[in-house]
């Protein structure tokens, strides 16, 4: 490659990186887009096991931002200007029809990815963005707080705007690595602590193995240190081989993770959400009535999935052969505490091998929300994981990446 000129350089070839690429490129911009990978979108061919959670359905702004915490006020402009319907809209438009699935979850028709890669290559391809992969950042170079132009080892592209999107740490195996984080700190940003976030919990129960593979549904799970409960989430979730998975449990990890830092970390699962304790006791009472001489087992096959038995009996010491109508009191009440209290000891996150997003990244003060343009550099940019911005399961991470890439992509070319 030949020195190169041009009107935008997009540094990170993923979801928020390749829409502002086209969104510049759309206005007239010449773009360049940079990825250190050999193909584009890796990261996103991952996402929604496979099926690619687009966004989700919420269309109200101040009420999509919630679940980010104070720092979803940063996302209010980007979600004014390219929000929910207007990305519904771009994949339609463009002939990848959606539809939306329970909690809100909005995916491709075809339940392809690969298919949501293809519409971005597509639209690249037709607005004559120059792509370069396997293409390594050396450094920056600076004069008068504007970037003059970027090094990489296959040249040097000058342009008139940067934009640095190159995720976080989660998947280092797509090619997150956090150079962006480094680049953004050698260029006078401040970098809050990156940290695993929506990853699975490791617990310290031995027998948790004999659950590995175990999917539960409309159950609750709870989040207590030193008695007090400070998460709670109610949906689905997953045993594996060494602790908890599944879409709540990703949601509450953020919560164990930090409070981790300070001490012990207790879980609690609840089986039965929709019974309260005096219900549920109801309920064991009528049952261990109807079912007389026999076993306790076949009690709880009515209660619980087949697989979580055993380790329900061991845990309460209650013999799976004793009569259901001999079961004392204080063993009802040992039961239903464990119906509706399951616990487990947190130990650690499992990290960002597995953590589907990063929280922290670049300081969100130091950054325009109308523009996504840095307030350190005059001409350099951010969208999408690097920022300091995480949010739940269900689509909105990703929607993120649409948002302030799109803002990104039509500020540069505005400039």
């Amino acid at each position: 490659m030949n020195n190169q000129i041009f009107d935008f350089a997009v540094i990170g070839g993923g979801p928020a990186g390749m829409m502002a690429a086209i969104c510049a490129a759309e206005r007239g911009a010449k773009v360049a887009l940079l990825e250190k990978n050999s193909r584009l979108g890796l990261k996103l061919l991952i996402t929604g096991k496979g099926r690619c959670n687009i966004t989700n359905a919420e269309t109200e702004v101040r009420k999509f931002i919630q679940p980010f915490g104070k720092n979803g006020k940063f996302l209010m402009n980007s979600l004014y200007r390219f929000g929910v319907k207007e990305t519904i809209n771009f994949f339609n438009k463009n002939n990848l029809l959606t539809k939306e699935e329970r909690g809100g979850r909005i995916f491709p028709g075809s339940d392809k990815a690969a298919d949501v890669l293809q519409l971005f290559l597509n639209l690249l391809k037709k607005n004559n963005v120059t792509v370069y992969t396997e293409c390594y950042i050396k450094e920056f170079t600076v004069t008068d707080n504007s970037i003059e132009k970027v090094i990489t080892d296959i040249g040097e592209i000058k342009a008139s705007n940067y934009l640095i999107a190159t995720g976080g740490l989660s998947y280092p195996k797509t090619g997150s690595t956090g150079t962006g984080y480094i680049w953004a700190e050698k260029l006078g940003h401040k970098i809050i602590e990156p940290k695993p976030a929506l990853t699975p919990i490791i617990v310290n129960e031995k027998w948790i193995g004999e659950l590995e593979g175990l999917s539960l549904k409309n159950v609750s799970v709870s989040v207590f240190q030193k008695n007090k409960k400070y998460d709670e989430r109610f949906g689905e979730a997953l045993f594996t081989g060494n602790g908890v998975s599944g879409p709540i449990v990703l949601d509450l990890s953020k919560t164990v993770g930090t409070l981790l830092e300070n001490g012990s970390v207790q879980i609690f699962i609840d089986f039965k959400p929709a019974l309260d304790h005096e219900k549920l006791d109801k309920r064991l009472l009528r049952d261990l009535d109807k079912l007389g001489k026999k076993s306790m087992k076949n009690l709880l096959a009515g209660l619980l999935p087949k697989k979580l038995i055993p380790v329900m009996l061991k845990l309460t010491g209650i013999d799976g052969e004793k009569q259901a109508n001999t079961l004392s009191k204080t063993e009802r009440k040992c039961l239903r505490m464990h119906l509706k209290h399951f616990p487990l000891t947190a130990d650690k996150l499992v990290g960002f091998s597995k953590a589907i997003i990063t929280a922290g990244g670049v300081d969100l003060k130091e950054i325009d929300p109308k523009t996504m343009c840095s307030r350190k550099i005059n001409n350099l940019y951010f969208s999408g994981e690097i920022l300091d911005l995480d949010g739940p399961t269900g689509g909105y991470n990703l929607q993120v990446c649409w948002s302030t890439g799109f803002v990104a992509g039509n500020s540069a070319a505005d400039k």
